[in-house]
């Protein structure tokens, strides 16, 4: 399926992926603009929407995919996988390294997948339970605030620094991109922009606030959506030992959870919606996953596997029954028998 949908790729993607360049461009001029020369609420909100709307197609659908190199085939230095800086505090580099190779590599598998509760929630009765952990329901919160920063210090491994097992050296190499990034990203929101409408400068500091809260909060919930609903497995590091090519594909549907939904819900989550064929094949144009997940779906039930896909919500409510259930201890027995595979 892989190689089929690949020697079929051409124009038809290539212009979605421009399009969508374009129309988060778009968008991002007429936020900006509205907050930069409006005055009244009506043009805040609208500034605020179209401004957060052009962050989402950026983050989503054209910096999450292009880092995956799905368009690395048409040659464009701007759409390069090795060459795109995306919209976000977290450097490229700490992205294609933490998501890129370690979490898709290793989904799910704990100790392996930095990503399965991003060292913050405990979401298997295979994870321990500290003093801590009945706090996770506002550590929860205050991830999804601030998603883009957990996202972009995940690579700076500060748990190995803190306990003493990484030198300064190390950390201030690792963190030297992070910086730099965050401080480009930091001054073009809440220095320029605002400066360049002097006369509106509360109104534009606080669109741009809110425009980069709704995109968190978008982002991680889609993200979350994808990788902790209730029928979302996880595995031990034993379990995938000798893992053929065969059971990498069964782990990322075992793994992983699809949204349903509308051409334009689809579109806002950059095609994470579909998940599972994500997962499966992570550097196919993300255009191409709804016509692919009916064959996924339809090879799932052939084989008795399970694909997990539901709606908005019903996905995200599991989420969040998942952390605060995971939030209280299990007695030791029940932790270990606790069955995590199907």
């Amino acid at each position: 399926m892989r190689a089929e949908v690949a020697a079929d790729l051409g124009e038809r993607d290539a212009t979605h992926i421009r399009t969508v360049v374009r129309d988060a461009r778009v968008s991002a001029a007429a936020g900006r603009g509205l907050l930069m020369f409006g005055f009244d609420p009506i043009s805040f909100v609208l500034g605020v929407a179209a401004l957060a709307h052009a962050k989402i197609l950026e983050n989503m659908e054209v910096g999450h995919n292009v880092l995956h190199g799905q368009y690395d085939w048409m040659g464009d230095p701007a759409l390069n996988s090795q060459n795109y800086e995306w919209d976000i505090v977290c450097h490229s580099s700490h992205w294609r390294r933490t998501h890129n190779f370690e979490h898709h590599s290793h989904t799910n598998i704990l100790g392996l997948d930095d990503d399965y509760g991003y060292g913050l929630l405990r979401m298997t009765a295979s994870q321990k339970w500290t003093w801590r952990t009945p706090l996770q329901p506002l550590w929860y919160a205050i991830l999804a605030i601030y998603f883009q920063w957990g996202v972009a210090i995940q690579d700076l491994k500060l748990g190995r620094w803190f306990k003493g097992r990484m030198p300064k050296g190390e950390l201030a190499q690792r963190a030297a991109p992070f910086l730099n990034k965050a401080r480009s990203q930091l001054f073009k929101d809440y220095v320029l922009f605002p400066l360049l409408a002097f006369w509106n400068i509360p109104r534009v500091l606080l669109g741009n606030a809110l425009a980069n809260l709704i995109r968190s909060l978008w982002t991680n919930a889609i993200i979350f959506c994808g990788h902790f609903t209730a029928d979302a497995q996880v595995f031990t590091k034993a379990e995938v030992q000798g893992e053929t090519r065969g059971g990498w594909y069964l782990r990322q549907i075992q793994g992983s959870s699809n949204l349903e939904g509308g051409r334009w819900f689809h579109k806002m989550t950059g095609h994470l919606s579909h998940q599972i064929e994500h997962h499966l094949f992570p550097d196919i144009p993300a255009l191409r996953y709804p016509e692919m997940a009916p064959r996924v779906r339809e090879i799932c039930a052939r084989h008795g596997v399970h694909y997990n896909s539901a709606g908005f919500w019903s996905q995200y409510l599991s989420v969040l029954w998942r952390i605060v259930k995971y939030a209280f201890p299990v007695d030791r027995r029940a932790r270990l028998s606790a069955p995590q595979t199907a």
